[in-house]
């Protein structure tokens, strides 16, 4: 399985406790991140089957080596997340699937708008779209990120199946599922 923006590894190390026989490969951009996701891992005892590395998932090596890849509350910080599914998907085999996760979100724009709502403003104006905002070029998606938004990036990357998975229904965040 690949951990796609793994950032600091909490959402491997979870799999792999959860799952015993799964071996998890996480992948960042950002060698601070790995560092601490190799400490993490080592501290909950899940070294031997997690790995961390400063890696684009875009390399060649990657390609077909995966029947999972998740992307846990990332999609909404990249600067180029179209491409960065494009990647995901090549790295899947032909029966893979990309679980995506990320912040749920009204289905349209509404105001005033609801608390969470906000809050999703909140963290979009002063974090996530910053940092997204980072690179060159960008779509600047930010934390408010629509379904109909997950779903023409996954078409636009070449996904041919996108669901929108409504379970488990948690007060925050929405589970996408992908695929090749």
């Amino acid at each position: 399985m690949a951990d796609v923006a793994c950032g600091v590894g909490w959402a491997g190390i979870a799999i792999a406790r959860a799952y015993p026989k799964v071996r998890v490969d996480g992948f960042d951009l950002d060698d601070t991140s790995i560092r601490l996701a190799q400490r993490n891992a080592g501290a909950a005892g899940v070294a031997d089957r997690v790995t961390f590395a400063v890696r684009d998932a875009a390399e060649p090596a990657a390609a077909g080596q995966y029947d999972v890849a998740v992307i846990i509350e990332a999609v909404h910080d990249m600067s180029r997340p179209v491409e960065a599914l494009s990647a995901v998907r090549r790295m899947l085999r032909r029966d893979g699937i990309a679980l995506v996760v990320d912040e749920k979100t009204e289905d349209a724009f509404s105001a005033p708008a609801g608390e969470k709502e906000r809050m999703h403003y909140g963290y979009s104006i002063f974090t996530c779209l910053p940092a997204a905002m980072t690179g060159r070029p960008t779509a600047a998606t930010g934390t408010v990120m629509r379904a109909d938004t997950m779903r023409r990036y996954a078409s636009e990357a070449g996904f041919t199946a996108f669901q929108r998975l409504d379970q488990p229904e948690l007060d925050t965040l929405r589970f996408y599922r992908l695929t090749p």
